[in-house]
């Protein structure tokens, strides 16, 4: 059969290949058939729009999560046992000596209640240095009020998230109150520490999780209220390429030696690991909606069958005619070939222009549907990006194209071996 095939397209010019043309470029008396063609190829062009769109939308929702949440967590991170790392500036001096390692940056972070009048909400609190951790983090990028190095020690000021800021309903020069759980003794019993902070600025990454539930102050103001002294929770870098940190993670516990390692109080993570079921469930999510819609593809592409088998009987005086003449059961064969595999390809052809031009546009065409129907499609208290993404990636165009037409091409070849196999005089006895 291979060799049969190969044989076929060895032999792709000549008067198969005009025949073939012809064929689906006329005028057929049966309006059926021409009306089967159209949608076929219709159905193609729909179905690869679809999957090029979808994967380019998953692909820039997988993008999209992983920046922002790169932009406030880290590619890696050197913890300590309960929160509590020592000596973080000999792992600091130990970290950039690696080869890999752009940028370090020491933090702490605990739980806190935030208080401003009536409104109460709990966040994570994370100490930082400014400057540092403006290497390591795109925070700084996103203020939307202030700067990061409005963070100053000893004067109590702290950055919160802009919907968090929203639902305790403080804006910046207000004075919140961060009461720390662990608590202390007094004579009268065991109270929360209470400290008054200064909201000295917003910022925005556009994730609701971050935004309603970040708060920055400097390490300084943190070592002071959770009684850390010259400890820190941990130490956070920032790697030259973000897709390598489980081998650098690896490499890096192993070039710290026993001093990170062998007393197991000190712990050395990467973002893949940290963040998986978010990346695990994107990545799963896109192959699903693949298969899904490839499934859609090859229903539309074996539509092709249905036009060739009803073209064939369509055509049963001129197959013998044809082959009166001299025609090989091979050259038939190649002609209802070419004619199927162009409805594909014309429609594969259609398809991958249009979602090309959808995928790349679809940042402007979604908010025009939503104001066009007054409509949020997504909501971000609801999800986690409220806008919808795309990042068109040639090599899933390519692999959807040829998908395609191999899909097309796969379904010409019964009813064309059918077309070959036509007797010449019972095609002739009734005409």
């Amino acid at each position: 059969m291979l060799q049969k095939i190969k044989s076929l397209i060895s032999k792709l010019a000549g008067f198969e290949l005009f025949v073939g043309m012809r064929y689906t470029r006329a005028k057929r008396k049966n309006h059926f058939i021409s009306f089967i063609s159209l949608t076929s190829m219709i159905g193609v062009a729909l179905g690869v729009a679809a999957l090029i769109v979808v994967l380019s939308v998953m692909n820039g929702f997988q993008k999209e999560l992983r920046t922002r949440i790169l932009g406030v967590a880290s590619h890696l991170e050197i913890t300590g046992s309960n929160n509590q790392l020592s000596h973080w500036q000999d792992i600091v001096d130990s970290s950039a000596k690696q080869p890999h390692v752009l940028a370090s940056a020491p933090y702490i972070m605990a739980q806190g209640m935030l208080s401003y009048d009536q409104g109460v909400q709990g966040a994570i609190i994370r100490g930082v240095l400014p400057v540092a951790e403006d290497k390591v983090a795109d925070l700084g990028r996103n203020m939307k009020v202030g700067q990061l190095t409005d963070l100053k020690a000893g004067e109590f000021g702290i950055i919160l998230g802009a919907d968090l800021a929203y639902n305790l309903g403080a804006q910046t020069g207000d004075k919140v109150v961060v009461m720390a759980p662990q608590g202390q003794f007094t004579p009268t019993g065991v109270v929360p520490r209470l400290k008054q902070f200064t909201v000295v600025g917003l910022f925005q990454i556009g994730m609701y999780e971050y935004d309603a539930g970040l708060a920055l102050i400097h390490m300084d103001d943190a070592a002071k209220l959770y009684r850390m002294g010259n400890n820190v929770s941990g130490v956070r870098l920032k790697l030259d390429d973000l897709f390598d940190a489980p081998t650098i993670s690896a490499a890096m516990a192993t070039s710290l030696n026993g001093a990170l390692n062998s007393t197991g109080q000190y712990y050395v993570t990467d973002w893949t690991q940290q963040h998986a079921n978010f990346f695990k469930a994107v990545q799963m999510e896109k192959r699903v909606m693949f298969i899904i819609l490839t499934l859609i593809v090859a229903v539309a592409a074996f539509n092709i069958v249905s036009t060739l088998v009803m073209a064939v009987t369509d055509k049963r005086a001129d197959i013998a005619i044809m082959r009166t003449l001299g025609a090989s059961p091979n050259s038939i064969m190649l002609i209802f070939i070419i004619q199927g595999a162009l409805i594909g390809l014309i429609g594969t052809l259609c398809g991958a222009f249009f979602g090309i031009v959808i995928a790349l546009n679809i940042g402007a065409i979604i908010p025009f549907i939503e104001g066009l129907f007054h409509v949020q499609f997504l909501s971000k208290e609801v999800y986690a990006i409220s806008d919808l993404p795309s990042d068109l990636i040639w090599s899933d165009v390519i692999t959807i194209v040829l998908m395609s037409i191999t899909l097309s091409l796969l379904a010409t070849l019964y009813p064309s071996w059918r077309a070959s196999k036509i007797n010449p005089a019972e095609a002739l006895r009734y005409e």
